[in-house]
């Protein structure tokens, strides 16, 4: 949960930045990047842990 929580963190520190400052759009590609990463591993994690409690 702690690292779904600091990517969220990071991708929106890096959009901002990469929005903001002139020339640096790349950054708002990998801000991008990072959170779509981030709510595929929340997903995944989260799907995992409802199949683990549905088989109790």
């Amino acid at each position: 949960m702690a690292l779904f929580l600091f990517l969220i963190l990071a991708a929106v520190a890096l959009g901002i930045i990469g929005a903001v400052a002139k020339g640096l759009f790349y950054l708002l590609i990998i801000g991008i990047v990072v959170f779509l990463a981030s709510l595929v591993l929340g997903g995944m994690r989260w799907g995992r842990r409802s199949k683990h409690h549905l088989l109790r």
